[in-house]
């Protein structure tokens, strides 16, 4: 079966990133590796991923192998100021299910939004009783280059389709 909408798609990579400064780009260097161990598994066409990215993987098939580089803007973009925000510290207590080791700059904070939807921040700054918090995807601002191969292409069961995400053994479970 070859990857196109609505399919469940497993493979491998390893992620390097790179940025541009100064009109210089840097070395890529590796920010993740998802191996046979721990592949990556999504359902095409609704995961959320940058559609430059599935674009470049539609139509291939399980076995073949990938290399492709997405741009700033065909990945996460550009840093959205919008998206810092100051938030209270007391937010982040023991009862909420954060620790002290949690809320220190540089961490990234597991979060809900009112949705119910897993969202990730980075605390850049302890300002005392409050937290200046970065809600930008952790890619922002950076050139993406991925090499890796498709593992595995199935088509999706009814319950993933309507629940937008993959289920099983290598997907959540609801």
């Amino acid at each position: 079966m070859k990857i196109q909408e609505n399919a469940v798609v497993g493979l491998t990579y390893e992620l390097k990133v790179s940025k541009i400064q100064d009109e210089i780009e840097s070395v890529p260097f590796s920010v993740e590796i998802r191996d046979e161990d721990d592949p990556f598994y999504f359902l095409f066409g609704q995961s959320g991923l940058p559609e430059k990215f599935e674009e470049l993987l539609d139509g291939k098939k399980e076995g073949d192998e990938f290399t492709f580089s997405l741009t700033k803007e065909e990945a996460y973009g550009e840093p959205d100021d919008e998206l810092i925000i100051t938030l209270p510290k007391d937010q982040f207590s023991k009862e909420r299910g954060f620790t002290e080791d949690m809320i220190k700059e540089g961490e990234f904070l597991p979060l809900v939004d009112e949705n119910g939807y897993s969202m990730q921040a980075k605390v850049l700054k302890d300002l005392g009783e409050n937290l200046l918090l970065d809600f930008n995807h952790p890619l922002v601002g950076f050139d993406l280059h991925f090499e890796g191969t498709i593992i595995e292409v199935r088509e999706a069961t009814q319950d993933e389709l309507s629940h937008g995400h993959v289920h099983g053994e290598h997907g959540a479970h609801d």
